[in-house]
């Protein structure tokens, strides 16, 4: 019978937009398993549907219907600041009973930008310029659903504009139209992935051999610090010895010229090495980057869910097989 696991999660930093954290005492499947999930199971909202009334800009109007898409729209709950899961507050539109779409189901943005009107109230050294529409025009009919304008307040001070750019508008031009929202997941179209980035790498294990280490000069040691490009060792100051750094499972991940350096050294091939880096198969180090839809750490925790919900229902198909 298999080993029983019992999976624990340890937070290394954490910001809205972003999350790294150690998965232990599991295997590279439910690592993986996590990572799949997170990347295209965990439910959002993307505009999904696009019913113009003008467009007269430069643009037509597939490639403004593109680019809303990819607008991430924010689920905030009521009472939080998080953009949190909006599978409880939602329902898929397959699966609604509604018509043709109802609140239940999906949210309607509008958005009326026409330059002749707009341009007189824009301050004299800008009405010669044109005037670029973004996701801060989008007025959204459900107050807990708005765009993502920007992924943190360091992005925010950056910015040129107020919002995702969406077209440049000119004189006589007009944009006006209205944008459904849905529920879906990254699996049926990108545009519902709620992560930029969600990597996992494994946690080295970085073994020096002290009483190898004593048979080396001073020179010798400090060579081998050099050879190493991650610069995950170091010379103590007091003894002298090769130590790890206090960051190594933050930078090991090329090793080889640190290995052809020792190899050099030996005495013998068959000798033990000085240093050695091994990846462990039951300890990864995850890095999460959000789009802005929802807060890493929501992510993080419907990915959770998404993946219990999926054993569970194995579990009970399984008890079906044994009846």
């Amino acid at each position: 019978m298999p080993q029983q696991r019992f999976p624990k999660i340890e937070i290394l930093s954490i910001a809205p937009h972003a999350i790294s954290f150690i998965l232990s005492e599991t295997d590279t499947s439910m690592a993986n398993s996590l990572r799949r999930i997170m990347i295209a199971e965990v439910p959002t909202l993307a505009i999904d549907l696009v019913e113009y009334s003008e467009n007269s800009s430069v643009l037509n109007d597939e490639y403004i219907a593109h680019r809303l898409g990819l607008i991430p729209i924010r689920f905030v709950q009521e009472g939080s600041v998080k953009g949190g899961d909006c599978n409880l507050s939602f329902l898929p539109h397959r699966e609604c009973v509604c018509y043709d779409r109802c609140l239940r189901c999906s949210v309607e943005l509008e958005l009326d930008v026409n330059f002749d009107k707009v341009n007189p109230t824009r301050p004299d050294q800008e009405r010669d310029l044109f005037l670029t529409v973004t996701s801060k025009d989008l007025l959204s009919n459900n107050i807990y659903v708005s765009p993502a304008h920007f992924l943190n307040e360091e992005e925010q001070d950056r910015s040129h504009d107020e919002g995702i750019s969406i077209v440049k508008l000119g004189p006589g031009q007009h944009l006006k139209f209205k944008a459904i929202a849905r529920m879906g997941i990254s699996k049926e179209h990108a545009k519902w992935c709620p992560v930029a980035v969600a990597t996992y790498r494994f946690w080295p294990i970085i073994t020096i051999n002290e009483e190898a280490c004593n048979m080396l000069t001073l020179e010798q040691k400090q060579e081998l610090v050099d050879a190493c490009p991650d610069r995950i060792l170091e010379l103590d100051e007091i003894t002298g010895n090769l130590v790890a750094v206090e960051n190594a499972y933050e930078m090991a991940t090329f090793t080889e010229d640190l290995k052809m350096t020792q190899n050099a050294m030996k005495k013998r091939p068959e000798d033990d090495d000085f240093v050695t880096v091994e990846h462990s198969t039951d300890r990864f180090v995850f890095s999460v980057e959000t789009t802005g839809a929802m807060d890493a750490e929501e992510v993080l925790m419907s990915a959770l869910k998404v993946l219990k919900d999926k054993l569970t229902y194995l579990a009970t198909e399984v008890e079906k097989l044994k009846d």
